[in-house]
């Protein structure tokens, strides 16, 4: 499994953290958690294939967590989906879809599977496939809040080959029989019973998604002995009071979970948008419990990186910039380092032994380069900036796919507010 947070930021987004959105990516499908405004365009940033998704699981009904839905639902008409999509939510998903879909006049060429929760249930298992399942479980929010677990069925046992091979099992079917638990009969009458040549199962991987809530022991309850725990931190410990005024989790929250359920992995994220900065989040997250990482807006997180890297590659990334900071190619020190911000001046040479004569000519000459430098620009024609960007573009074009990926969404002054 590869876990890719789309959008981090709680209640409202900012020029470098857009609203709640995870993907998960299973041997090729797709299941969004949430689905806030800008969802589908960050699967687009992210490498993710819209058309793979198969179910989409919304948590509750603040509009920060399922802006995003009805646009998604519409590229995937545009697209000419076929295939059924599942939609799992607190009871109402279907009438806030059903009226949009009608409101808007979509013909839709696939169906819309609804999985409607009811207020007031312990735990559903709300998708049960062949290889997988999700449960839902309520969390503590000021409204019904849901979070969900995904648990890959025990995967079969291996087959000791050269025992199978010396026992006379030599065809697939076979393999497959004994693989499933089944006894095998050969032409000669021998039974060979499963346990003798197959492992025990595997374990399956398991992920948690857990979000806008206070500390519940429905929490600990979905991330028991998890991969990765993916569960907000709001605020920091400092507001530990308006975090249990507004129904949500700090920092040291979220590490409380993590040691009780025994998870493997904490991802924080969720972040208000007063923390600029949010590894004083992770830092105190860290204090109570490690391993803990950052959700980090369309970088994945492996559950099994020795196979999983390369399969999903983000297509941009975010650059953070600010008023003393500007483009990339100025501060760049000829020893490969950085010195971004700073200006290259030559030393002045000593003046002394020279008279006030030497530094009237010295300002003469200088006012003079000056003035020529300002007539050879005057006379610059037009075209001297049309070759160069057609320069520009022709080697643009001999690099190929070489040139790193665009710069998006780059921060502004704007977002230093105090907000939330």
């Amino acid at each position: 499994m590869i876990i890719v947070p789309l959008g981090v930021a709680s209640a409202t987004p900012t020029a470098t953290r857009h609203l709640s959105s995870v993907a998960l990516w299973r041997e090729g499908d797709i299941h969004l958690f949430d689905c806030g405004e800008n969802a589908q365009m960050r699967m687009l940033q992210a490498g993710l294939k819209r058309s793979k998704i198969e179910n989409i699981f919304i948590s509750h009904f603040d509009v920060d967590h399922f802006s995003g839905l009805i646009g998604l639902i519409s590229t995937l008409q545009l697209q000419r989906r076929e295939n059924d999509l599942t939609v799992v939510g607190p009871k109402g998903i279907k009438e806030f879809l059903e009226w949009n879909i009608q409101f808007s006049k979509l013909d839709l060429g696939f169906t819309i599977n609804y999985v409607e929760v009811e207020e007031g249930i312990e735990s559903e298992r709300v998708v049960d496939a062949d290889e997988y399942y999700v449960e839902a479980r309520p969390l503590n929010h000021t409204k019904f809040c849901l979070g969900y677990r995904f648990q890959e069925k025990d995967k079969p046992g291996k087959v000791d080959a050269e025992k199978a091979e010396k026992l006379g099992i030599n065809k697939d079917e076979q393999y497959k029989a004994l693989k499933a638990g089944d006894d095998v009969e050969l032409e000669d009458g021998t039974v060979v019973k499963s346990y003798e040549i197959v492992g025990h199962p595997r374990p399956g991987d398991s992920f948690a998604y857990i979000t806008d809530t206070k500390y519940c022991p429905n929490s600990v309850k979905l991330a028991m002995n998890t991969n990765i725990l993916y569960h907000e931190a709001t605020f920091s410990e400092s507001l530990a009071d308006k975090a249990a005024e507004t129904g949500h989790s700090t920092s040291a929250d979220a590490a409380r979970v993590a040691n009780e359920a025994q998870t493997k992995l904490l991802v924080i994220s969720h972040f208000s948008a007063r923390y600029t900065n949010p590894f004083i989040l992770l830092q105190e997250a860290r204090e109570k419990f490690f391993p803990a990482w950052l959700a980090t807006e369309l970088r994945p997180i492996f559950t099994n990186p020795s196979q999983e890297k390369g399969i999903v590659q983000q297509k941009v990334y975010i650059k953070e910039i600010d008023d003393k900071k500007s483009g990339d190619s100025r501060g760049k020190s000829s020893r490969g380092g950085s010195d971004r911000g700073k200006k290259n001046f030559r030393k002045r040479k000593s003046s002394s032994g020279r008279g006030r004569s030497s530094d009237r000519d010295r300002g003469s000459s200088s006012r003079r380069s000056r003035s020529d430098q300002g007539r050879k620009r005057r006379e610059r024609s037009p075209k001297d900036y049309s070759d160069k960007r057609d320069n520009r573009d022709q080697k643009d074009s001999n690099e190929g796919t070489s040139r790193p990926p665009k710069h998006i969404t780059p921060r502004t002054p704007f977002d230093d507010f105090d907000r939330f």
